[in-house]
C-alpha cells in the first residue's frame, strides 16, 4: 500500500494524465463517449483505495482540496465574458434562469419524496447534485467540500450526475424535429431565432495558448487568491450547520473570480487560464475519488429515479416559463442542457437544434459556471430544512 504523500500524489497525477490523454487521443475517444473523463477520474483513485493500494485515510488528501479547490474555481471563473454572456439578450438568460430554478426548488422536493429510502443525510449530495446540474463539476465538487457532503453521500451521486445527463441528452436530441410542433401549440415567437442568429454571427471563441512564463504567473495568482479567501473567511461568521469557514472560503473565491473577470486579468484565458484551472479541480477530484470506497454506492438505483424525477420538475419549470414569455423550443433545450449537461453537451444540443447556434449553448452553460455554485449551497440548505422537517 502507498502511504507516503509523495507517491500517493504521483500516483494520483499519472491517472489523471493518462485518463485524459486517452481521452483526447483519437483511438480511445469513442470509450469516454458515455462514461466521460471526470467519472473515470473520480472511479479509478476509488477502486486503488477500495482495494488497498493507496491509502484512503492520508492527511495528503485534505490539503490538497484545501488549497487545490479555490485556486481552480477562481481560474475558472475569471475567464467568464460577462459582456459576450449577456449578448444572448434576455430571453436566453430567463429561460436559463428558469431551468436552474427548476433544479433549485424541485431538489428539495424530490429530496422529501425520497428520504425515507435513501435517508436524510443525504441532504448535502441533494445539493451538490443541484450544482453540477445548475454549472457542472467544478462546482459539484465546491459544494460538496462547502457542505462537507460524506464520501458516502457523494460516491452515488456522480453515478447519478453520469448516467442521468446523458440519457436527459439523448431525449432531448430525440425531440429536435418536434419544434415546429411545440411552437405551434406554445405561439413561440420565432423571432428570438433570428435574432440570436444574428448575435452569434459577432461571438468570437478564442483558442487559448499556454506558454511557461504566463502559466507560472496564472498559478501564482491562483494560488494568492485562494490564500486570501482563506484568509478572508476566517473573519466571517460561522452558522453551524448553515455555513462553514470553508464554505465561506468557496463563496469569497467565487466572487473574487467573478469580479476580477470584468477586469483586464480575463485575457489570462487566452494563456490558458481555464485549462489549467480543469487541470487542478480534475486532480482535486482523484483526491475525492481516493477517500471514497465501492461499498457506498448501495443506493444508487433509488438515487437515479430520483434523478430523472428532478430533471422531470425540471423541465415542467422551464416549459412553463416558455409558455409565459413565448420561447421557442430551441432555448427551452438548450436552457434545459446548459443547467444539466453543461459546456460539453450544451453546444451539440443548440447545434442539433438550430445549425449555427452552438455558441448559445456554450455561453449559457458557462452562465452555468458561475452561477452553479451559489444555487447549490441554496438547493443544500432547503434540503437540509427538508432533512430536519
Amino acid at each position: 500500500m502507498l502511504k507516503s504523500p509523495f507517491f500517493i500524489i504521483i500516483f494520483l497525477l499519472a491517472i489523471e494524465i493518462a485518463v485524459l490523454y486517452a481521452a483526447d487521443h483519437a483511438r480511445f475517444k469513442k470509450y469516454f463517449a458515455f462514461l466521460p473523463a471526470v467519472f473515470w477520474i473520480y472511479f479509478l483513485p476509488m477502486l486503488a483505495s477500495t482495494f488497498g493500494f493507496i491509502d484512503s485515510k492520508s492527511s495528503v488528501y485534505s490539503l490538497m482540496t484545501t488549497h487545490l479547490l479555490p485556486a481552480s474555481l477562481f481560474l475558472l471563473l475569471i475567464s467568464v465574458d460577462m459582456k459576450m454572456i449577456l449578448r444572448l439578450g434576455r430571453p436566453a438568460l430567463i429561460m436559463f434562469f428558469a431551468g436552474s430554478a427548476g433544479i433549485v426548488l424541485g431538489a428539495p422536493i424530490v429530496f422529501f419524496i425520497f428520504k425515507k429510502w435513501v435517508g436524510s443525510n443525504f441532504w448535502a449530495g441533494f445539493g451538490a447534485l443541484s450544482a453540477s446540474w445548475t454549472g457542472g463539476s467544478a462546482n459539484m465538487v465546491a459544494v460538496k467540500e462547502a457542505l462537507s457532503t460524506p464520501d458516502a453521500v457523494f460516491l452515488p451521486m456522480v453515478v447519478v450526475d453520469t448516467i442521468v445527463p446523458y440519457v436527459w441528452m439523448g431525449f432531448l436530441v430525440a425531440m429536435a424535429s418536434a419544434q415546429p410542433l411545440y411552437d405551434r401549440w406554445n405561439g413561440s415567437d420565432r423571432r428570438i431565432l433570428d435574432q440570436l442568429s444574428r448575435k452569434a454571427k459577432g461571438l468570437i471563441l478564442q483558442e487559448s495558448k499556454m506558454r511557461w512564463p504566463t502559466t507560472a504567473l496564472i498559478l501564482g495568482l491562483a494560488f494568492l487568491a485562494s490564500l486570501l479567501a482563506q484568509s478572508i473567511a476566517k473573519l466571517c461568521p460561522v452558522i453551524k450547520d448553515v455555513i462553514s469557514p470553508y464554505a465561506w472560503t468557496i463563496l469569497i473565491v467565487s466572487t473574487l473570480g467573478i469580479g476580477l473577470s470584468l477586469t483586464p486579468l480575463r485575457k489570462f484565458e487566452n494563456a490558458g487560464s481555464t485549462k489549467i484551472g480543469y487541470f487542478i479541480l480534475y486532480f482535486v477530484l482523484t483526491s475525492i475519488g481516493a477517500k471514497a470506497n465501492l461499498s457506498h454506492i448501495g443506493s444508487t438505483l433509488v438515487l437515479l429515479m430520483a434523478g430523472f424525477m428532478l430533471a422531470i420538475f425540471h423541465s415542467g419549470v422551464t416549459i412553463l416559463v416558455s409558455r409565459l414569455i413565448k420561447a421557442p423550443m430551441f432555448l427551452v433545450a438548450v436552457a434545459s442542457q446548459a443547467n444539466i449537461g453543461g459546456v460539453a453537451s450544451a453546444p451539440i444540443v443548440a447545434e442539433i437544434y438550430q445549425p449555427g447556434l452552438a455558441s448559445v449553448g456554450l455561453l449559457l452553460a458557462i452562465l452555468g459556471n458561475i452561477f452553479g455554485t451559489y444555487f447549490g449551497i441554496v438547493a443544500g440548505q432547503l434540503c437540509r430544512f427538508v432533512a430536519n422537517f
